[in-house]
């Protein structure tokens, strides 16, 4: 075992508080592996922090988008930047930057890096925003129930909202940069598309967002897992089956 850092009240750590935003279903495995390993990654490079695991316990279909806004809206007002950060993806290089993004979103799972998604638009895995930021952006749209499409609509908000996506300089460990801990054959995504969904995956949703995201907490657990403390948020989430059909398995 590491030896404890220093406590958070030392000037060795920075001023910005992390809420590092995980959005979760049924993946208790590779949750057990994540905190701890975040929590250690963070500690080590002095980044005051905060892990909420946003649990849907809803019946309807995932929405990782919702979550997040839910999460930002949950997260305090202790923290003032945030990281939408994938369960199942691991920084495995230490000169990966989690800290204050103050230039504008710094999408850390660069396309360059990524062992999946290599197109240049991509935002997804790990992307690092302060608060005032997502504001501007309204969030993320609450329309994408399923798996997939939720960040691509949210880098032309970002776009919309006149920022400019940054990205990591000087990483050398290419698509070994990060371990990626999904096992596709064991666990399929939901890559339905039902209804209207298959038209409406492309288009920007310039209404919803932050503004509208419909949820309950049912419950807030705060937990350590391994000696790591994060906060479990299990939500509830709400869906106007008129406005988007798709959010159910039917």
């Amino acid at each position: 075992q590491p030896p404890p850092p220093p406590p958070e009240d030392e000037p060795s750590w920075g001023p910005h508080r992390l809420a590092l935003l995980v959005p979760f279903r049924e993946r208790f495995e590779e949750l057990l592996t994540f905190v701890p390993y975040m929590h250690r990654f963070l500690s080590k490079k002095r980044i005051r922090h905060h892990i909420f695991v946003l649990n849907q316990v809803d019946h309807f279909r995932f929405n990782r988008a919702s979550l997040i806004n839910v999460g930002f809206l949950e997260s305090g007002n202790d923290t003032d930047y945030i990281a939408m950060h994938d369960v199942d993806l691991l920084p495995l290089n230490e000169q990966l930057d989690y800290s204050f993004p103050e230039a504008g979103p710094f999408h850390v799972a660069s396309p360059e890096l990524h062992p999946l998604y290599h197109y240049k638009t991509y935002v997804g895995g790990i992307l690092l925003l302060t608060k005032q930021h997502y504001e501007m952006c309204n969030g993320m749209s609450n329309r994408f129930w399923g798996w997939g499409r939720e960040d691509d609509e949210f880098y032309r908000r970002i776009k919309g909202a006149g920022l400019q996506v940054r990205r990591p300089s000087g990483i050398t460990t290419g698509y070994e940069t990060f371990e990626h801990l999904h096992d596709p054959a064991w666990r399929k995504r939901d890559q339905k598309r039902i209804a209207a969904q298959k038209q409406e995956q492309f288009k920007v949703d310039r209404e919803g967002g932050l503004n509208n995201v419909r949820y309950r907490i049912e419950s807030r657990t705060a937990l350590n897992v391994a000696g790591a403390p994060c906060t479990v948020l299990n939500i509830l989430l709400d869906c106007d089956t008129s406005e988007t059909p798709w959010c159910t398995f039917g």
